[in-house]
């Protein structure tokens, strides 16, 4: 099985002490996606109307073929106005840092929230230039996209991203992450709690694994509805990972969006949350480029 492309062992029944700083039996990285303004829209320039990760029930997320869907668009609309801004007062006002997972073309029509960003000490790692499934695109408009997004990125916050998450990537995405260069890491991938060293392309590539379990996107696509299912299962998760840290260290996700969580009915759960987890000592909020730089002081790679 030594040609097969998958790895299925990791790090076996005894993964690497994480080592976090201060002793933290945890890491937790919060990430914003930032991606309203760059859905599928034919004023965009696409074929159809957003149908994904809104508000629109299974009757109406049907996309609409050469037309707009002023709802959807609206939702998408209410990400950026509002939702954005409940999320930045919320960890602003609880000094918790933040990871965005920002769309090139989103933050060049919100520049008020990037420089916000910016403000808070917040890391922007690249999403693509698009908010757009890549597997449907060519490998040459994927690889202009990524440097796109780079140029947005700079161009918007003062920095160069160092972290990549395309989330709906291609075959070719993390080869072009490692060939493009300059970054610390991807977050492509959801196969540990842990981050994990990537040689497939060349070179060794951190990847430091996202979640879409401890995700808000939960309730767009079903799995939960209230504000207290979201909480519970956050909690849930928190809980056994902190209670394994005694002795394996673990890292937790947790994927946000503006339009979703950023909705009144929700924030709440999130407020709930960061409550339960200042509770606990030996805690790490981390961005995710601080938890990337770790692992390469403290577990670089070896053949």
């Amino acid at each position: 099985m030594s040609d097969y492309p998958r790895d299925m062992v990791g790090f076996g029944s005894e993964p690497p002490h994480a080592d976090w700083p201060g002793g933290a039996r945890i890491a937790i990285s919060f990430v914003i996606n930032h991606e309203e303004g760059a859905e599928s829209c034919i004023l965009n320039g696409d074929a159809q109307s957003e149908r994904y990760l809104c508000d629109l029930g299974p009757v109406e997320a049907v996309p609409v073929v050469g037309g707009r869907d002023l709802n959807a668009e609206s939702m998408f609309e209410y990400g950026a106005r509002a939702g954005f801004w409940r999320l930045w007062r919320i960890f602003t006002e609880a000094s918790v840092p933040v990871t965005v997972y920002g769309v090139g073309m989103a933050l060049e029509r919100t520049p008020e929230a990037a420089a916000a960003m910016i403000e808070a000490g917040w890391e922007v790692a690249g999403h693509g230039y698009r908010w757009i499934d890549y597997r449907d695109v060519s490998e040459e408009v994927e690889r202009a996209h990524l440097k796109q997004c780079i140029d947005a990125i700079a161009e918007t916050t003062g920095a160069r991203p160092v972290g990549w998450f395309s989330g709906r990537r291609s075959i070719h995405t993390r080869r072009l992450v490692v060939e493009e260069g300059g970054f610390l890491y991807d977050s492509d991938g959801y196969s540990d709690d842990l981050p994990y060293w990537n040689t497939d392309h060349g070179r060794a590539h951190l990847v430091v694994p996202y979640s879409r379990n401890n995700n808000d996107l939960r309730f767009a696509t079903g799995g939960v509805y209230t504000g207290g299912d979201f909480f519970a299962y956050l909690r849930d998760s928190f809980d056994t990972l902190y209670a394994e840290g005694a002795d394996h260290p673990k890292m937790m996700s947790i994927g946000l969006h503006n339009r979703i969580i950023g909705r009144p009915g929700r924030a709440g759960a999130l407020l709930r949350f960061l409550d339960h987890v200042r509770k606990h000592d030996g805690v790490w909020f981390a961005r995710r480029r601080e938890i990337a730089e770790h692992w390469h002081r403290r577990h670089p790679y070896f053949e």
